[in-house]
Formats: C-alpha cells, sequence, structure tokens
C-alpha cells in the first residue's frame, strides 16, 4: 500500500516522556457549542503512565472535555495544554505525532480493508525516521486488538464491535504518547471490554497517558489510576476511584441509587446500582 503523507513542511520530532509528565491539562476550561456553555471552568491533567477515565452521566461533558483534549474543539476560556504547549501552538501535523483521537464512532465511504484502515495511523510519520516502523506499528497494533485475522476484509462488512476495535487499532499504530478515546468499550461485548481496558493499563505501564471515555464505572473502577466525575459540564471529583467513588456521590452525580462495596476475595471497588426487589 502506498504511504500516506500529510500535506505541510516536516514537523517537529516528539521529545522524549518521562513517568509523570503532564501530556494533556486543562486549566480554567469553557467550552461553548454554540450559544450553550457546555464546559465550565474545568481543571484536568493527564500524566504519563496512568489511565485517567473520565466518567458522569449524558450530557455531562465528557467528549466535549476529550475533544478540546485532544484540541479538536477550542477553548471559549482558559487554556488547554498538549505536551506542555497551549494546542494552538501545535500544527495539525504536528497535533497527530503527539496525540491519537478515538471518536465514539468509525465511519468510512470507501472500501478500505482493515488492515489499510490501520495503517492510516501511520501517516503522521511519513516522511521522518518513525515511517521505518510502519509494518511492526501495524502489526502490534492489530494483533493487541485481535483483529489480524480480519485483515483483509473490508471494514465497512464488520460488525460495529469489530469495527470498534479495527479504529482502536489505528489509533495504537499511530503510536503517540497520548491516547484520547471516546466511549471504546461501547459496542463492544464482555470479553472485549476487559481487553480493550488492560490494552489501556498496557500502554500507560509502557509510559503514556491514556484519558478514556467510559459510561461503565465498573470498567473506570478497576482499571484507571485516576477518575474525573463531570456533572453538568463540572468537574466534581478528581482523584483515584477508591477514594472518590462513594454511594452518596455517585448517587447524586446519577440521579440514582447507587452502591458502592468491595469485593469480597480481591476487595477491589464493585459498584452496582440499588434495584427493588
Amino acid at each position: 500500500m502506498k504511504r500516506l503523507r500529510l500535506p505541510g513542511a516536516r514537523p517537529t520530532p516528539p521529545a522524549p516522556v518521562n513517568p509523570g509528565d503532564v501530556l494533556a491539562e486543562a486549566e480554567a476550561l469553557h467550552v461553548r457549542l454554540g450559544a450553550r456553555e457546555v464546559l465550565t471552568g474545568v481543571d484536568v491533567t493527564a500524566r504519563a503512565g496512568e489511565v485517567l477515565a473520565l466518567v458522569g452521566p449524558n450530557g455531562a461533558g465528557k467528549s466535549t472535555l476529550l475533544g478540546a483534549l485532544a484540541a479538536d474543539l477550542p477553548a471559549a476560556e482558559g487554556v488547554v495544554r498538549v505536551h506542555g504547549r497551549p494546542a494552538s501552538a501545535w500544527s495539525a501535523h504536528e497535533l497527530a505525532l503527539r496525540r491519537a483521537v478515538l471518536p465514539q464512532s468509525a465511519a468510512l465511504s470507501f472500501p478500505f480493508t482493515v488492515e489499510e484502515v490501520v495503517r492510516m495511523g501511520r501517516a503522521p510519520w511519513a516522511g521522518t525516521a518513525g515511517e521505518d516502523e510502519d509494518d511492526a506499528a501495524v502489526a502490534e497494533a492489530m494483533a493487541a486488538t485481535e483483529v489480524t485475522g480480519f485483515a483483509p476484509r473490508p471494514f465497512a462488512a464488520l460488525s460495529g464491535g469489530e469495527r470498534a476495535r479495527v479504529a482502536l487499532a489505528r489509533v495504537l499504530a499511530q503510536r503517540t504518547r497520548l491516547l484520547l478515546l471516546d466511549e471504546p468499550t461501547a459496542a463492544l461485548d464482555l470479553r472485549h471490554q476487559e481487553l480493550v481496558l488492560r490494552v489501556c493499563r498496557e500502554r500507560a505501564g509502557a509510559g503514556d497517558a491514556v484519558v478514556v471515555v467510559l459510561h461503565d464505572l465498573g470498567l473506570a473502577a478497576a482499571y484507571a489510576d485516576r477518575v474525573v466525575i463531570l456533572r453538568d459540564g463540572r468537574a466534581v471529583a478528581d482523584g483515584p476511584p477508591a477514594g472518590i467513588f462513594t454511594d452518596r456521590l455517585l448517587s447524586d452525580v446519577y440521579r440514582q441509587p447507587v452502591e458502592v462495596f468491595p469485593h469480597p476475595r480481591t476487595g477491589a471497588v464493585l459498584v452496582a446500582p440499588v434495584r427493588g426487589s
């Protein structure tokens, strides 16, 4: 397959990343979509070596915050920094070498194969020393998401869950140190939900910063190092799941009685709705 190349001058390559480095941050962030203020005064940081989960009810601003951290949505007030610089200071090509984004849905109008879709993640590296890693990066990403067997199949012929895993493989193949994933488990069965979150943990263990929007509080409790809880466009809590997941807070945020309790064998945090008998 012919290498994809992004237009423009050759970008500055990413600098090395150390554990604990802040790779994305929002400070006093306000985002407006039309006349509506969707985020109000949000502060958040994503550090190398951790999984940060964004949780909250529908309409809380999770995807908007992820889009702002990706520099895909502009700040009305406040600032967003990516790799220590204001997001607006990076060109699109330079951003693509530093952060990879998985949107909620993936749709393609042309009959690309699965391997071609995953290889699109390598486009930012064309013309750099990193393009020598293209084949290895694609193969590794497809193996991690268990889509290697789909390589020659048309992307459009896959199920929703299979497409979601291929889209994640494209993001992994991009090999950036900041991963921004919007509901990557939404279309997946139980096995593949666990697979995706294990991949997130592995990437954090390798030194990446992973920001993931989740609706499943159990997955957030099990896999995230830190959680930001959003409600009505504001961050109402930020910390380790074991510290901020409480019956009272979650019940209040979700307007649904919730029980938080330890797993009887491991002691891990479990979250469940309170249901009538």
